[in-house]
C-alpha cells in the first residue's frame, strides 16, 4: 500500500464508503508483516516511494515464495533480483503471474506505476557486461519506464557509438555498464549532457580484479558529474535513474 493508496481509503472512509473498523483491519500490516523467514516492510514505499524487492540470493526457494507472497497481498506488485530458476518455480506457485527474465535473473510479477516515466538508455561495452545491464532493464521497466538496450559500443571499437549518439543524447538518464578498464562510462560522459550512471562490471582478465578496476576508474573518471554503482548493481543503477527522473 502506498501513498495514494492510503489516501483513497482515508477518502472511502470520510465518505461513510469504508468503515473505520474495515480501515483499521486493512491498515494493520502496514509497519510490518511477520512471516517465518522475514519481516515484510509495509511502510517501504511511503518512506522511499517504492516498494520492497526481494534479494534472492542467499534465500531458499521456500522463503522468497512465502515473502513474495505476501508482497503481492499487500501491492499486487513484486519483483526479486539475483534470483535462479528454482526460486522463480516456487514464486509461480504462490503468484501465478510471475514472469522470470532469465539473462537479469529478475523475477517480475505486475509493475509498479511511475508518476514522471522516462526513457533510459542501457549501453554496454560489450556483449559480457549483458547480465548486468539486463537486471537494470528488468528493474526500470518493473518501475515503468521505457529503456532504450545500445549493446556491444565500448572503446576497443568506439566507431560503433557514434552511431547510436543521438538515441543517447535523447534519453532522459543513461546508464552504462562496463568491465575491463570500464573507460565507457567517461567517453559517454564527455559526449551527453544527461545523467550518466557508472555501472561496473565484474569482466575481465586478472587485474580487472573482478571489476574492482573497472570501480576505480569510473570513479576517477575526468567526466563531470558521473555517478557510480557498485560492482554488477544493476539494480542500483535503475533505481538511482528511477529516483533521478521521478524528481
Amino acid at each position: 500500500m502506498n501513498q495514494a493508496d492510503i489516501q483513497h481509503l482515508l477518502e472511502q472512509v470520510a465518505s461513510g464508503a469504508v468503515l473505520p473498523s474495515e480501515a483499521l483491519e486493512q491498515l494493520k500490516t502496514l509497519p510490518f508483516r511477520e512471516l517465518s523467514c522475514a519481516n515484510v516492510d509495509g511502510h517501504r514505499a511511503l518512506r522511499t516511494g517504492r516498494n520492497e524487492v526481494i534479494f534472492a540470493q542467499g534465500k531458499t526457494p521456500e522463503q522468497t515464495a512465502e515473502i513474495a507472497g505476501a508482497l503481492w497481498e499487500q501491492n499486487h506488485a513484486v519483483m526479486a533480483t539475483r534470483a535462479k530458476r528454482a526460486h522463480f518455480e516456487a514464486v509461480l506457485q504462490v503468484v501465478p503471474e510471475a514472469v522470470y527474465h532469465a539473462e537479469a535473473q529478475v523475477i517480475t510479477a505486475g509493475k509498479e506505476s511511475s508518476e514522471a516515466p522516462g526513457r533510459v538508455a542501457v549501453v554496454t561495452a560489450g556483449t559480457s557486461d549483458i547480465p548486468a545491464a539486463e537486471e537494470a532493464c528488468a528493474v526500470l521497466e518493473f518501475q515503468g519506464h521505457n529503456t532504450d538496450r545500445i549493446y556491444d559500443v565500448g572503446v576497443s571499437g568506439i566507431h560503433r557509438l557514434f552511431e547510436k549518439l543521438d538515441r543517447i543524447r535523447g534519453a532522459d538518464a543513461v546508464i552504462v555498464a562496463a568491465g575491463m578498464e570500464g573507460a565507457l562510462a567517461s567517453v559517454i560522459g564527455g559526449l551527453t549532457e544527461r545523467p550518466v550512471i557508472a555501472l561496473p562490471t565484474g569482466v575481465g582478465y586478472g587485474a580487472s580484479f573482478g571489476g574492482l578496476a573497472a570501480l576505480l576508474a569510473m570513479l576517477n573518471s575526468c567526466a563531470n558529474g558521473i555517478a557510480v554503482v557498485n560492482i554488477d548493481n544493476g539494480y542500483g543503477a535503475a533505481c538511482l535513474a528511477d529516483k533521478i527522473l521521478r524528481r
